[in-house]
């Protein structure tokens, strides 16, 4: 059976903002495995997290984790699965979470088991992203280590993993590794977000075991549903980027490299010249520099003065923080959309909620609606 329900109020969290335009969020009581009442490509992400096996009976005939063994379980939401790929767009991204079980005292390897299993299925995994607990439950056993992780595999059908939307600004100057948090993004390798995602499980009265935490979908989100969309051609804009001067005030190396820039009277030519030239002049520095090392007599001459004059401090202008100014375009001319995201096990609606905040157009599904209207403690 299929059922709209009525809209709720989002739980509000740390990195919550006023949607840019308005949004819908639907909820339909539903089976993961027939979603064909939705229109084919028409979701950009799907963030959600399955019944893990033998970990809970939630007493309904069409539940899944409750298949007789993990290579069974692996099958069926391998199938399940499948039924989802002609949903997303052809950018679209899947974010799944799945802890592992026990039998026996020991582990069954269920997320090794998973990732084997997408992959044959023609998934290609982006990330294996590492859900680490800075707390859990008791486990009142004395011969294993308490289990402190969950997995969160980040998938595509995208053949090329540049074809797929990825908004690592968006994520790493919500992380705060900016200079200005929201608006610049420093870019150096060092400050890229990592696999490895601290966060505290979220407690529940609802009948979901192990509810994954809002800032896990905030995440998500962020990096794989568009901010805005073109409701014709279905195409993402992407955010445009250019360089800036600034540096990272909290450098003591960043500070003393802008005294010594303005000390010499350098120029933005000259910010530009090294940018063009990066850290070595030299060797496979230079073949890496634009167009082979080719750069033009003039870019050469501007970033040796500057190497000169800041030595050591050259290398703090490599690589400038970013600013976001604008978006790309299509050629469609349509008033732009929010994107899509989908939860077909939404269990207590964490990740609608989350969509929600952000400004996202939002989809879920589950077998049983009580526990939607349940907040978290």
């Amino acid at each position: 059976m299929l059922l709209p329900s009525d809209a709720y109020t989002p739980e509000q969290h740390p990195g919550a903002r006023t949607p840019a335009q308005s949004t819908t969020t639907t909820i339909y009581q539903g089976d993961a495995r027939d979603l064909s009442f939705l229109p084919n490509s028409s979701v950009d992400v799907i963030v959600t997290s399955p019944p893990y096996w033998q970990r809970r009976d939630y007493g309904h005939p069409d539940q899944l984790g409750q298949e007789a063994t993990p290579e069974a379980y692996i099958t069926a939401l391998i199938a399940i699965l499948a039924g989802w790929i002609r949903l997303l767009r052809p950018h679209g991204s899947l974010f799944l979470n799945l802890g592992d079980s026990y039998k026996d005292g020991f582990l069954v390897g269920i997320p090794a088991m998973f990732e084997i299993g997408a992959r044959a299925a023609g998934w290609n995994i982006v990330n294996h992203i590492v859900w680490a607990k800075s707390v859990g439950r008791p486990e009142p056993v004395s011969y294993r280590l308490a289990s402190r992780h969950e997995s969160v595999f980040h998938l595509t059908r995208a053949r090329n993993a540049r074809d797929i939307y990825f908004d690592l600004y968006a994520l790493a100057a919500d992380r705060g590794k900016a200079a200005n948090p929201g608006d610049v993004w420093d870019g150096a390798a060092a400050t890229i977000p990592d696999d490895l995602w601290e966060l505290y499980p979220t407690r529940s009265k609802s009948e979901h075991l192990a509810p994954f935490p809002p800032e896990l979908a905030h995440r998500a989100i962020l990096l794989a549903c568009p901010e805005r969309i073109c409701p014709s051609c279905q195409r993402p804009h992407l955010r445009t980027l250019e360089p800036t001067a600034d540096l990272d005030p909290a450098r003591p190396q960043a500070i003393r490299a802008m005294e010594l820039f303005h000390e010499h009277g350098l120029t933005d030519e000259h910010l530009a010249a090294i940018r063009a030239v990066g850290i070595s002049d030299a060797g496979k520095g230079k073949q890496i520099q634009k167009g082979a090392g080719r750069n033009a007599a003039r870019v050469q001459q501007l970033a040796a003065h500057a190497k000169e004059v800041l030595g050591g401090y050259f290398r703090e202008f490599t690589f400038g923080p970013k600013r976001a100014v604008g978006w790309t375009k299509c050629d469609c001319n349509a008033a732009f959309t929010a994107g899509t995201v989908l939860d077909p096990f939404m269990g207590s609606g964490t990740t609608l909620s989350v969509a929600q905040t952000l400004g996202r157009h939002a989809i879920g599904i589950d077998l049983v609606l009580d526990h939607v209207s349940q907040k978290a403690d």
